[in-house]
This record gives C-alpha cells, sequence and structure tokens, in this order.
C-alpha cells in the first residue's frame, strides 16, 4: 500500500500533520472512472450493475440497489417497509443522527432506546422496552465498525412481528458470528461516504434476499417508474440512484476488499497495542462474536485522569498537529429533536474521542497519536 502515502508531513514546531480522514485510492480508480466518461454513460450506466452484483454476491445476498448516499438508503429501507404517520422506530440514543432523521423524514417517530456502556451498541433490552402498539421496525446501528447483538434483535423483531433494519454505514465487512453485517436485517443499509473503508466520494446501497422489498426499493429510487412506458409513474419515488461514473469509482476500490480489511485491521490493532490498559482511556469492548473492521478508532476518555473536558483535549491534540472528532450527540441533547434523557448515551457522547484512522495511516503516525494523547494526561497518572 504506497500509492499517495506520502512522506510524514511535519510542522516547524517538529509536530505531525495527521488529518482524521483521507481517501485512498488503490491503482484503478482514474482508469474506471475514465472508462465510464468515455462511454458516455454518466449517469446511469454498466457500472452501476456491476457494483450491485459484486456487493450483492459478496454479502450473500439476492438483491443489491445502489443509493445516492447513505442517508438515501435508510431513507429508502423505510419507505419500502412503508414505515409512516403514526408508526414508531426503535432506533439507538448513540448514533450519527441519519437514521434519526429519516425516520421524522418519513412522518413517523423515534423511540430511543439507550445504550451499553461498553460495546456502545443498542442495549436490546432498552430495544424491548421501548416497543409499542405503534412500532413497526427496529433499526440497529453499528458504531464504528463493532456489530449489534443482532441474533438477540432478530429474535425480538421476529417474536414481535416487526421488521429489523441495519445501518451498517459504519461496518463493513465486519461480522458476527461470522455474517457479515448488514445481513441480519429485511434490510441492510451502507455508506459510501468520503471517509467509509470503500468510497464513491458520495452514495450508498441496501441489500435484501426479499424479492418484494427489492422490487418497491428499486420502484421508488427511480421516481415510481416501472414497465415498458417510458414517464408512466406507479407510486411517489425519488430520485436516490448512483452515478455511473461513482459506480466505476466503487468497482475499482471493491476490487481491493482483502487488503483494506487487512489495512483496517492492522490500525486497530496498533492502536490496541499502546492503548489498552491505559489509564483514563478506553476502547470499546469487542465480544467474541464479533469481527470488528473499524471505520475508526474510537476511545473514551475520563475527564478526570486528563483533567480537562473531552473538547478541551481535542484541541490539544489540534495544537500537536492531530485532528480528532467527537462522539456522536444523542438526540437527547439536542433540542430540536425533544427526545427523553439517555444517560448512558450522553455519557459516551461527552467523553468518545475518534481518532485517525484512514487506511494510508502509518504505524509512526498511530504511536505519536498514541504518545501525544498519553502525555496530556495530569502530571502522575
Amino acid at each position: 500500500m504506497t500509492q499517495n502515502r506520502g512522506k510524514l508531513a511535519i510542522r516547524k514546531n517538529n509536530t505531525m500533520n495527521i488529518p482524521w480522514a483521507r481517501p485512498y485510492f488503490w491503482g484503478r480508480e482514474q482508469e474506471f472512472v475514465a472508462d465510464a466518461l468515455n462511454s458516455s454513460w454518466i449517469s446511469s450506466g454498466p457500472y452501476v450493475g456491476r457494483f450491485e452484483k459484486e456487493f450483492a454476491d459478496y454479502h450473500g445476498a439476492r438483491f443489491c440497489i445502489t443509493t445516492s448516499s447513505g442517508t438515501s438508503a435508510l431513507h429508502l429501507a423505510l419507505l419500502a417497509i412503508g414505515v409512516g404517520p403514526g408508526d414508531e422506530v426503535v432506533v439507538p440514543g448513540f448514533t450519527f443522527i441519519a437514521p434519526v432523521n429519516m425516520i421524522i423524514a418519513v412522518g413517523a417517530k423515534p423511540a430511543y432506546a439507550d445504550i451499553d456502556p461498553d460495546t456502545w451498541c443498542v442495549d436490546t433490552a432498552c430495544v424491548e422496552r421501548n416497543i409499542s402498539a405503534k412500532t413497526k421496525a427496529i433499526m440497529a446501528v453499528h458504531p464504528y465498525g463493532n456489530v449489534c447483538d443482532m441474533a438477540a434483535l432478530r429474535r425480538l423483531a421476529d417474536r414481535r412481528e416487526l421488521y429489523l433494519v441495519e445501518d451498517s454505514a459504519e461496518a463493513l465487512f465486519s461480522r458476527y458470528r461470522g455474517k457479515l453485517a448488514g445481513t441480519f436485517g429485511d434490510i441492510g443499509c451502507f455508506s459510501f461516504q468520503a471517509t467509509k473503508a470503500i468510497t464513491t466520494g458520495e452514495g450508498g446501497c441496501v441489500i435484501t434476499s426479499n424479492k418484494e422489498l427489492s422490487s418497491r426499493m428499486r420502484l421508488i429510487r427511480d421516481h415510481g417508474m416501472s414497465g415498458p412506458r417510458k414517464y408512466w409513474h406507479d407510486i411517489l419515488g425519488y430520485n436516490f440512484r448512483l452515478t455511473n461514473i461513482q459506480a466505476a469509482l466503487g468497482c475499482a476500490q471493491f476490487k481491493n476488499a482483502s487488503k483494506i480489511i487487512s489495512a483496517k485491521r492492522k490500525i486497530y490493532s496498533l492502536y490496541l497495542r499502546h492503548l489498552k490498559n491505559e489509564e483514563g482511556i478506553r476502547l470499546q469492548f469487542i465480544k467474541p462474536k464479533v469481527e470488528p473492521v473499524f471505520w475508526c478508532v474510537a476511545v473514551e476518555i475520563d475527564p478526570a485522569v486528563f483533567g480537562v473536558s473531552r473538547d478541551s483535549l481535542m484541541r490539544r491534540l489540534l495544537l500537536s498537529g492531530i485532528e480528532t472528532r467527537p462522539g456522536f450527540y444523542p438526540a437527547s441533547l439536542m433540542p430540536f429533536y425533544r427526545a427523553p434523557a439517555l444517560p448512558v448515551s450522553e455519557h459516551i457522547s461527552a467523553r468518545a474521542i475518534s481518532l485517525p484512522s484512514f487506511l494510508a495511516l502509518t504505524e509512526p503516525q498511530i504511536r505519536y497519536v498514541c504518545s501525544r494523547l498519553k502525555k496530556l494526561r495530569k502530571k502522575g497518572v
């Protein structure tokens, strides 16, 4: 993995310059994109079908439908299962807000379940407590690449006759009991945004093995048009299409799936080596049944040990040339969502830091990040 890695950027004050994220190109992206451009198929085109088939085959799913973003994939999934006004969808409190927004966008109500304090995955018992007569679906979100207890959630959904949708935007290639994330639900949703393990710039997809759901999602994705008559619309639809140019980029990226998995696992193993059992620093707990491929490595810091808040610590890391991101803010902290208190989600949100985890990250850079993080603890720790 040598292309576009570059030398370590050193600032004048002898600190490295390490961004939080950077896309990685393996070598054939320009070739595939140029081929799409030269073919004149720049909107729909053959690369879309190719990417859908390869992605579906890899996951053992019957169908894959590409979308314009991971958010539109979630929107499409909710529309396909008929979620609408008067319905409720149980969703974890600790998540990037897209799943919540899409539940609201279709006219339904989010029912917020808190998370496990160690794995940061949704607490199944809390999910069950939030199920009501209005509940139509459970949405499982896999945080940072960890995977929820999908066996328990699948049993719960089946027993209560609910749809199960997986937001696997952060867990591409992660596995639970040997099965890939996104394959446990009725629909699995993915993102190929620029920071993800595979990128098409923006973009996403849904996978399913349910033919009826697949047909409905294809219809909704393309303005509700079907049949031999052009501009004949059977249902309310949207333009959620991925372009042929984006799909060409995705095909080039997907050819290197095994290398991506290997690189991501190496990054996590290095962070684990340097940060495990360090006072004031705690990584997500990974259960033995989970084989994670982390979108990014996040840690929970103890403000008492560092003597400053999480946000102050992030600013100090930035002064050392290290860009980080905060944990996701739960809906309960944002007035617009009028959500009830979610104590565990709020606790993790205030203490989580997402560290640089991009594919080209080098071992010296990881050592530097870990060294600076540990040195910023109060003296005497």
